[in-house]
């Protein structure tokens, strides 16, 4: 298993302008968006590059709710953390989201009808933030519709993550409850289902340039 700007034209400039023999004012038009061919918002692909981060050393409060809301170019969807089933995986991906760690990345691996991958800012699917943790699943664990869990190797130990999450598109990936469970999404679904098309069953690569354009962190 392996981002709009609103520029103002000041009034005088506008007042001189009506000046002008033709008496015609004129207003400027704003860009106009592109939508790609899947529904999302066209993006010019971000940098590939290799991140860092600091492992923490704390848990997060299991008596807090903890969701992650990750804006792509295709829409925004919420992650509700599994705190008490994965203290060192959630802790780590809330201090990586904190940092800014997976802002301007893609999905880089989509498999429709099974998972869409992304957290690596590489875009190789080889890149992590220089530490692993380690929290493995309950051993009845499902990964189905909506379940975010960790990549790993085949090689390494089960409940082994760094930043390379997947959420599950099918009704059952059919995985072995090897995969830290990082949480499970709550809002946001069709989105999810958007971005799952999106993506050569042969290949595994995206069709189409799905970026996540930043991931924050809300606790109750």
């Amino acid at each position: 298993m392996t981002r709009s700007r609103l520029t103002l034209v000041a009034p005088l400039a506008l007042a001189l302008a009506a000046c002008g023999s033709s008496q015609q004012q004129t207003t400027a038009a704003a860009p106009a968006t592109t939508t790609t061919p899947g529904g999302c918002r066209s993006v010019t692909p971000p940098p590939a590059e290799q991140r860092h981060g600091t492992k923490p050393t704390t848990s997060l409060d299991p008596s807090k709710t903890y969701d992650v809301t990750v804006r792509t170019n295709c829409g925004s969807f919420v992650i509700r953390l599994a705190v008490k089933t994965s203290p060192q995986t959630t802790a780590s991906f809330v201090a990586l989201a904190r940092a800014g760690y997976f802002d301007r990345t893609v999905f880089h691996r989509i498999v429709p009808g099974f998972i869409i991958q992304g957290g690596d800012p590489t875009g190789s699917g080889t890149g992590d933030p220089g530490y692993k943790t380690v929290d493995p699943p309950p051993p009845d664990t499902q990964y189905t519709f909506g379940t975010v869990a960790m990549a790993k190797t085949q090689t390494e130990a089960p409940g082994t993550s760094g930043s390379q999450f997947f959420v599950v598109t099918g009704a059952d990936a059919g995985l072995p409850a090897e995969y830290a469970v990082l949480g499970a999404v709550v809002a946001g679904i069709p989105v999810v289902r958007r971005i799952g098309k999106l993506g050569d069953p042969t290949t595994e690569q995206p069709t189409e340039t799905v970026e996540l354009e930043r991931a924050t962190v809300r606790v109750r």
